[in-house]
């Protein structure tokens, strides 16, 4: 597979963004708002947002060898993939 590193910066942004939809909007619309539809707008973003997490995972490991990562480096690429801003961190320092 020839990934770009300008499609995984994409798919990277993508993923941290609707990670923080998902945390800041999403989630509280449900369990704090209680709005009658926030099951669904969590499910529906929810998806979209384990779909990207997937794509950066892979993606990691497509750049891990078209960038020579280092095994350390790799780790902090995937460990930042959990974190609400982690893929905006890696964009930055690693790509």
């Amino acid at each position: 597979m020839n990934l770009s590193i300008k499609t995984f910066r994409i798919i990277s942004t993508l993923e941290a963004i609707s990670f923080l939809v998902l945390l800041g909007i999403a989630m509280p619309l449900k369990y704090i708002a209680k709005i009658e539809y926030g099951e669904e707008i969590v499910r529906t973003v929810g998806m979209l947002h384990g779909t990207l997490f997937i794509a950066y995972v892979l993606g990691a490991f497509i750049m891990k060898e078209k960038l020579k990562w280092s095994i350390p480096t790799f780790l902090i690429v995937i460990l930042c993939s959990v974190l609400p801003f982690g893929p905006f961190y890696i964009e930055r320092k690693y790509l």
